[in-house]
């Protein structure tokens, strides 16, 4: 049996979570590892709607275990009231459900101030953070000053990390102008919800090396998108992590022989929140129409993304990094009605064509798209569970993706209902 990595191909809000909550059901384990409770998963299943941030999406399938890796950072707050939501909605969440590596990284309610503190202050480039505290939970982690889950054992061990990152974080509050940080405060605060947290703490990578060892199917559940990668993406408007299927072993503590079938989802048109480039942007009723009808708002944040065609070269490269066996293609649906569709294949820049993104800020912003059209249709793809539901020009537009990124569809999804999903090739044993 395939151990699967899910991730995103583009700038995130692909469409993961209806995708994960698909295969899940026949996973034994769902891991997330990487991001923090930034990601945004919306599920629907038989009509209800289950929003998560932090928890893997295999939390509201009953029979599953779902981890959250080392490489994620936790907000034990922010935590602690996602359960307490989906516990309200009839989901059973319990330790034999839930298990949090001992080694991840806490969020701090100072990563949270300090993110909106550093944006707000910035006179240069703003990077459109979420300010949920990721990023300087992350700098705090390679800093070697954070605290971790398994230091909440003990009021002694957070108080001397309490020590270590404070002396960090006071004189930057203090430069910056803001009151230091009180600490007995932070400590009390802690301690006051440790025993909430603690039962779910365990070494996660055995609970991974055993089901591995029974053959049980493990999914790693990935949040953001390639193009949104530390390294990868478009930097400096990225994430802070890692988001590429690579991540999947160090992020949760197995070994990458183990991951057997990455999976990347791909949404059949483009969009990104935040600032930075998007060569394919449509700042009229082509954006309007595809924000609308693909109701383009943040399940996080509630802001508006920004739309756009498909951009068959930044897939490609995003696919080709992530070492990406197949894709899900996502709301299809959403393109129902166009005259016309166009498709990016290349750039033109500095005169000439090329079939890459440059990683250079004022080289990703000089980039222009060059198209290639389609003809659309008319009729309905919604809901449609098999390739005779499909106008003959709808599979046209799939076959010439794939032709254009060079990676075939596995799954086809047509509307967020998890049922109404075209199964190509089978991750779990391809």
């Amino acid at each position: 049996m395939a151990n699967v990595v899910v991730v995103g191909s583009q700038w995130g809000d692909e469409g993961k979570g209806k995708i994960v909550d698909w295969l899940s059901e026949r996973a034994s384990v769902v891991a997330r590892f990487q991001g923090g409770h930034n990601a945004g998963h919306t599920l629907v299943i038989d009509g209800k709607v289950y929003k998560l941030s932090l928890l893997p999406s295999g939390i509201v399938r009953g029979g599953k275990v779902s981890i959250i890796g080392n490489g994620v950072v936790v907000d034990p707050w922010a935590l602690l009231r996602e359960i307490a939501t989906l516990e309200g909605q009839g989901v059973d969440i319990s330790p034999k459900s839930l298990q949090i590596a001992a080694n991840a990284t806490l969020i701090m309610p100072y990563h949270c101030e300090l993110d909106g503190i550093r944006e707000d202050a910035s006179t240069g480039v703003k990077i459109g953070t979420t300010r949920r505290g990721i990023g300087p939970a992350y700098e705090d982690k390679v800093g070697r000053r954070a605290l971790r889950i398994c230091d909440l054992s003990s009021r002694e061990l957070v108080e001397k990390r309490l020590e270590t990152a404070l002396v960090h974080h006071n004189a930057l509050r203090k430069g910056l102008g803001h009151p230091e940080i009180d600490a007995k405060k932070i400590a009390d605060d802690l301690m006051e919800i440790a025993p909430k947290i603690l039962p779910y703490v365990n070494n996660v990578w055995r609970t991974l090396e055993e089901a591995n060892r029974k053959g049980e199917r493990i999914l790693f559940e990935g949040a953001q998108g390639t193009l949104l990668d530390i390294d990868h993406g478009t930097y400096p408007f990225v994430t802070s992590s890692n988001t590429i299927a690579g991540q999947a072993a160090g992020g949760s503590g197995i070994g990458p022989s183990s991951l057997d079938y990455v999976l990347g989802i791909t949404k059949a048109y483009t969009t990104r929140v935040g600032e930075g480039p998007f060569p394919t942007e449509q700042n009229n009723e082509i954006g309007q129409f595809l924000g609308e009808k693909g109701h383009e708002f943040g399940t996080v944040t509630g802001r508006s993304r920004r739309c756009g065609w498909f951009d068959a070269v930044i897939v490609r490269q995003s696919l080709t990094i992530g070492g990406v066996d197949g894709i899900a293609l996502t709301k299809l649906d959403v393109l129902d009605g166009l005259e016309e569709i166009k498709v990016c294949v290349g750039y033109k820049h500095k005169g000439e064509v090329i079939d890459y993104l440059p990683y250079g800020m004022e080289d990703q912003a000089d980039v222009e798209a060059v198209y290639e059209t389609m003809p659309g249709w008319k009729e309905s793809t919604f809901g449609a569970r098999s390739w005779a539901d499909l106008p003959a020009e709808a599979v046209k537009y799939v076959r010439r993706v794939e032709e254009l990124i060079g990676v075939p569809v596995a799954l086809l999804s047509t509307s967020p209902e998890r049922d109404d999903t075209i199964l190509v090739r089978d991750p779990f044993k391809d």
